[in-house]
Formats: C-alpha cells, sequence, structure tokens
C-alpha cells in the first residue's frame, strides 16, 4: 500500500499520473441504468512512456453484498456468465466499505475500461446512491483509442481486440480476468502510439478517443 499512501494526498493533473488504473466489473444484468452492480476488479498500469508495465502487486477485487429483496428470484443465466452465486452475493462486502475501499485504491489515479460507459455507469451509480457522491476521477474507453491507433483492424468488441493481439484471458466474463485482458491490450497500443509520435500521457491518449468521435461523428 505504499505506493496508494503516497497517491491519496496528491491533487495534481491526471495528465501528470503515471498510475492508471483498469477497472471492469460484474452486474446483476446488461442494462447499466436500472441493474445491480456486483463486483469491481481493477488492477494498476505503470504509465511509463518507454516501459510500460502492469502492477500486478496494485489490483484490487470486491464482491458486493446484495440486499435480499422479497420476489426477487436468482438469474441463473446472469449467474453462469459471471460465476458469482446467490451465496457469493449474500456474504460479500458491505456496499459502503466496498466502494469506500475502492475509492481509496484508485486514488488520484484515471480510471480506464473497454466500452468504459457501461463500467462508469455502473460504479457511479453504486457510488451516488451508496455513498452520495461519484468518484472524482477522469474516465477513459480503451476501444476508440484502439481504433484509432489500428484503422485497419476490424475489431470491435473485446474478444475481437484479443484475437487481433493474442491476448489469452484465463476466465472471460470473470472481472479480475477481464481486467488484466484489458491491461494487456492497453499495453499492446503503447508501440503504435510510440510510432506515430504520441507521448503516451493520458491527456495525449484521450485525445485519442476523442478522434474516433470525431471521425464516426
Amino acid at each position: 500500500m505504499g505506493l496508494l499512501d503516497a497517491i491519496k494526498g496528491w491533487r495534481g493533473g491526471a495528465d501528470e499520473v503515471q498510475r492508471w488504473v483498469v477497472v471492469d466489473v460484474e452486474s446483476s444484468g446488461l442494462d447499466a441504468e436500472r441493474d445491480r452492480l456486483l463486483a469491481i476488479a481493477a488492477v494498476a498500469v505503470q504509465a511509463d512512456d518507454q516501459h510500460p508495465h502492469i502492477l500486478l502487486g496494485d489490483s484490487f477485487e470486491v464482491v458486493l453484498r446484495q440486499a435480499e429483496a422479497a420476489g426477487r428470484l436468482p438469474d441463473k443465466a446472469n449467474i453462469l456468465l459471471h460465476g458469482i452465486g446467490v451465496g457469493a452475493q449474500r456474504t460479500g462486502v458491505e456496499p459502503a466499505q466496498a466502494l469506500a475501499a475502492f475509492e481509496r485504491y484508485v486514488g488520484a489515479s484515471p480510471l480506464l475500461a473497454f466500452h468504459a460507459a457501461f463500467d462508469r455507469t455502473m460504479i457511479e451509480r453504486a457510488f451516488q446512491a451508496v455513498l452520495g457522491h461519484r468518484p472524482a476521477v477522469p474516465w477513459l474507453d480503451i476501444e476508440p483509442v484502439a481504433a484509432v491507433l489500428h484503422p485497419q483492424v476490424r475489431a470491435r468488441s473485446l474478444d475481437e481486440w484479443m484475437a487481433h493481439f493474442d491476448i489469452h484471458c484465463l476466465v472471460r466474463h470473470q472481472a479480475a480476468a477481464d481486467t488484466l485482458a484489458t491491461a494487456e491490450l492497453l499495453l499492446k497500443l503503447w508501440p503504435a502510439m510510440r510510432a506515430q509520435g504520441v507521448r503516451p500521457s493520458f491527456k495525449a491518449v484521450a485525445k485519442l478517443a476523442a478522434q474516433r468521435r470525431w471521425v464516426t461523428g
């Protein structure tokens, strides 16, 4: 926790932060506006210009305890997808405690995800409902960055990008494994950034994502 303690009180701009946090969530369904947040997993990436690397020892994973609701039946198909059974959901960490721990873990680091809108909505909804505020850090979607750097690749899903870069995921649709695969994808994009003369700071990578929106718009 030494690195985390060092950055907890830091108030610099996101462009200066070299510790980025890749995140993935598991939920009770695919409706980001209505379904429940079940779990969060994250791993830090040292966003060094020349030698970026995943900080395997700097990771986070938690299952949130789910309140029992009368008449609510377990969604067996959903449970089979992410593997978080009814027992695990009922014995998870209290939401306030889990979310506060995640906030401390993130610190001042920006959050990144593949198709980040879903993860961001799920996390921010839970934070607002439980803690009364949202995480005060920037977000970045890795998918448009990959699309801008490799326009010749006809990939949209994380599975397609993993196949292109020969990235192997131990257990798909399991938050911790998906997070690691996403972090590996981020590192695979570094050579293309350098080849295009892009200094891979958070601000510069966010501009790449914005290019995708401009082109498709």
